[in-house]
């Protein structure tokens, strides 16, 4: 009974994970089953509906019963968009995004809503019971929210059998944590029969097995021995510490998210259906608009077409850009409770919706960088209902900004420009001294540093390429790896005390960083912590390869005969598993 109650119960404590003996077990049944019925594509699609069920109910328990309301109703949408006229179209669209946007705001926003209309009024509402956050209600919300619009839009049909449109939507295996997978390129997988060649077997075992050993290798091990002891209690930590710390969780973050994208991808494969690329070497990335074009590209470009897009894009502003703005700006003000803050907010916004009036010619790149402001806020929220995302998602909007008007300029106003806020920066310090100053002084003196030997470079007509993108390269990786101070400090936390406890996470980090160092004890840290460093670099060195090594080495393997593949794939699985902890650790999306 109990082996039973095992198999087919749901333990909230262990959900079905793709490192674990028992998804492997799961997924080999689910595979022969498909070799019984991968010919009738109906059928095939109907198993795979019904395994995908049984999949997330193991991950999420009870909560399939929201997934399947979300499945019945986008389809009735879909297919009632499609026969109404241009006003009924309307009307469902915008009812269908209220109902699918209604569910998740509730799910996922609730407290922070709460928040916000406490400090707003001077109510003192609360909620009494605890909310779950259904697993990646954030994926199949909007991959059902992508259908709705694109079947409004006229750009796909709608799916007529609801268990094949329950199929696109459930797919386990990129169910809870993406890629999002946008119905134009799913949907017509639904009607193709199975196809899986010799080359692409071996190409799907290659992606499991590069995800495991992100997963257990790179992640697990990184989180488990190093990040997770040092963003837990980070006052016990030296300022050294707490920056590595950052700097690995880039690798950790990177590891976990795209190895699970791995993972589903080659499980995909296996069955016959291609999942888009999630990926593409972010730490390659030479400035912030560069990494956001590399990182999460389902969720950028799903942004991108459904959000920036209907803003105005890089064209003009709309209603909804000035009050989207209006709207973060007085949530970072009642959230802040400072009226410094609400002063420079809206003097801010005040003197860029003037420069946009008065200066028309400057209008269009204006309304640009708002709504891709705009764009990046809401990505920060889509992470979680906590200030420290949304601070996150300002963050690398500010940086994808800031790099847009930086790459206009010339040399030598680089040069003015950034001496000038060095000095600045360093003046503040010096009257009103915080560690966040000291962080800034140095970042903006390295970055002058810089722009010092290439103005240099210009004078002398010297070029040196590889130089310019390892320059870009670092201090990319550096700005995202401070920026997701505020990212790891608003995960796995308590929606209803999230805020607060980030916060003081990222600000206790900030203040271990920014202040004086005791650089004695740097070699007693790399020594105490050598095989975490060494994991971390060996990590960055096979990222940084070119990608022409990676496709060579993945097709080698692909080729090679099936028992000698068999024998290497046990090999690997065998080193993968002494790196295993005690504790599977889950993965970090699963939160979304």
């Amino acid at each position: 009974m109990e082996f039973f109650k095992y198999i087919f119960g749901f333990d909230a404590g262990e959900p079905l994970l793709f490192t674990q003996f028992y998804f492997w077990g799961f997924f080999a049944l689910v595979f022969a089953g498909l070799t019984l019925v991968k010919d009738k594509i109906l059928m095939r699609n109907v198993f795979l509906f019904a395994v995908s069920l049984f999949f997330y109910y193991k991950t999420s328990g009870l909560f399939v019963a929201l997934l399947a309301f979300s499945i019945f109703a986008n389809w009735i949408f879909a297919i009632e968009i499609s026969k109404a006229n241009e006003t009924w179209k309307k009307v469902l669209m915008v009812l269908s995004v209220v109902v699918d946007l209604g569910i998740l705001c509730y799910f996922k926003y609730a407290y922070f809503f709460t928040d916000i209309t406490n400090s707003l009024f001077g109510t003192h509402y609360s909620i009494v019971e605890q909310i779950i956050l259904p697993v990646g209600i954030s994926f199949f919300t909007f991959q059902t929210l992508s259908y709705v619009i694109d079947v409004y839009r006229g750009r796909i049909e709608p799916v007529k059998n609801i268990l094949n449109f329950g199929f696109y939507v459930s797919f386990f295996p990129q169910l809870v944590a993406g890629p999002i997978v946008r119905a134009t390129d799913f949907v017509p997988q639904l009607y193709k029969p199975y196809s899986l060649t010799r080359k692409y077997f071996g190409i799907a075992v290659f992606w499991i097995l590069n995800g495991l050993a992100k997963k257990i290798i790179l992640s697990d091990y990184l989180a488990v021995n190093f990040i997770d002891r040092v963003f837990n209690s980070p006052l016990l930590f030296s300022g050294f510490e707490n920056l590595m710390a950052l700097l690995v969780y880039s690798m950790q973050v990177y590891a976990d998210f795209s190895g699970y994208t791995d993972i589903a991808i080659g499980v995909a494969m296996l069955m016959g259906f291609y999942l888009p690329k999630n990926f593409n070497s972010p730490y390659k990335a030479t400035n912030c608009s560069n990494f956001w074009k590399r990182w999460h590209i389902s969720l950028s470009k799903w942004l991108q077409d459904y959000l920036y897009i209907p803003l105005g894009g890089n064209r003009n502003a709309t209603f909804g850009t000035f009050f989207w703005i209006t709207m973060f700006a007085m949530i970072g003000v009642l959230l802040s409770g400072s009226w410094i803050v609400a002063g420079i907010v809206f003097a801010i916004a005040g003197a860029i919706v003037l420069w946009g009036v008065f200066v028309p010619e400057k209008r269009q790149r204006i309304f640009t960088n708002l709504n891709l402001m705009l764009t990046m806020l809401f990505g920060g929220m889509w992470h979680g209902a906590s200030f420290n995302f949304i601070i996150w998602g300002g963050l690398n909007g500010i940086g994808i900004v800031v790099y847009k008007i930086w790459k206009k300029w010339s040399v030598g106003t680089k040069l003015f420009c950034i001496t000038l806020v060095t000095f600045i920066v360093m003046f503040i310090g010096k009257y009103a001294p915080q560690p966040i100053w000291n962080l800034l002084g140095v970042w903006t003196a390295i970055v002058g540093i810089g722009t010092v030997i290439k103005y240099l470079g210009a004078i002398f007509n010297l070029k040196a390429d590889w130089l310019d993108t390892a320059w870009g390269v670092v201090q990319t990786f550096f700005f995202i790896s401070f920026t997701r101070l505020f990212f790891r400090a608003s995960s796995n936390l308590d929606p209803a005390s999230a805020n607060q406890e980030a916060w003081e996470t990222a600000k206790n980090m900030v203040g271990q960083i920014g202040g004086a160092w005791n650089s004695a004890i740097i070699p007693d840290v790399c020594l105490a912590y050598w095989k975490v460093f060494v994991v971390f670099a060996i990590g960055m060195v096979i990222h940084w390869l070119p990608e022409k090594y990676k496709r060579r080495y993945r097709y080698m393997f692909a080729v090679m005969p099936m028992w000698v593949l068999a024998l290497v794939a046990t090999g690997v699985i065998f080193v993968i598993y002494q790196f295993v902890t005690a504790d599977l650790q889950a993965f970090i999306y699963f939160q979304f």
